[in-house]
């Protein structure tokens, strides 16, 4: 694991609390020193504090989504604007913890995260969600419903003839919409699928993703695809 932190004090009680939990932690106090040893030895996981000086947490993110890297990436964030969350998830992030958090918070998202990517970690067991049945005409590796069409194992998706450009978890949120068009899903099956962790009620972090994904989704005069059920969850359907 890699840990990005300016703040001193911070720095040294995170990695110490992570190394007890038992991570391999690479330590640094900037985004120049995050960026050359991301590229000298590649880490697992990293965790980018967003206000460093020099390169910012951002800034580190961007450059290594650009250069083709899909290690997943937890931002520490200072920042409690809805605005300045999206852009953290904009720049390439997997997911984001607001300072001051509690440590176990970090544990939970950290595990979530490594158990998406096949890398280890502990949660929850995961919910069984009924599936759609396929149209027959539809490729068995394409899923398709409400006027999308997905193609998991390439990790690409379409609307129409526009193809999408989707973050990791963006990207599997829709394929689980996708997988039950037509099927409410509510916010602890969604949490669980996705982020392995059910963050409670007072999460924003699913309201903020569904966001995104629809401003990448919707397209003027088209229907929305991505509904909410007011105190249940969402769905994805055509009106």
């Amino acid at each position: 694991m890699l840990l990005a932190e300016d703040d001193r004090a911070i720095r040294h009680a995170l990695e110490r609390a992570l190394t007890l939990e038992g991570y391999r932690v690479t330590a640094v106090a900037d985004g120049v020193e995050a960026l050359a040893q991301a590229h000298t030895a590649p880490p697992d996981v990293l965790v980018l504090d967003v206000m460093m000086p020099g390169i910012d947490g951002l800034q580190v993110c961007r450059v290594l989504r650009a250069e083709g890297d899909r290690t997943p990436i937890l931002m520490l964030t200072a920042l409690v604007e809805t605005q300045d969350r999206i852009a953290g998830l904009d720049a390439g992030a997997d997911d984001y913890v607001v300072k001051p958090f509690d440590v176990e918070e970090v544990f939970a998202r950290l595990r979530a995260l490594l158990r998406r990517t096949g890398q280890g970690g502990t949660g929850g067991a995961a919910v069984d969600v009924p599936k759609k049945q396929e149209p027959e005409q539809v490729p068995e590796r394409y899923m398709e419903a409400a006027g999308l069409r997905m193609d998991p194992q390439a990790r690409r998706a379409w609307r129409g003839e526009r193809e999408l450009e989707l973050t990791r978890t963006e990207f599997e949120l829709l394929e689980l919409l996708v997988r039950n068009a037509g099927i409410v899903l509510d916010h602890a099956t969604i949490y669980d699928r996705i982020w392995g962790y059910d963050f409670g009620p007072g999460s924003k972090n699913l309201a903020v993703y569904v966001g995104y994904l629809r401003r990448k989704l919707d397209e003027p005069g088209a229907p929305p695809l991505i509904h909410t059920v007011r105190g249940v969850g969402y769905v994805l359907r055509e009106d």
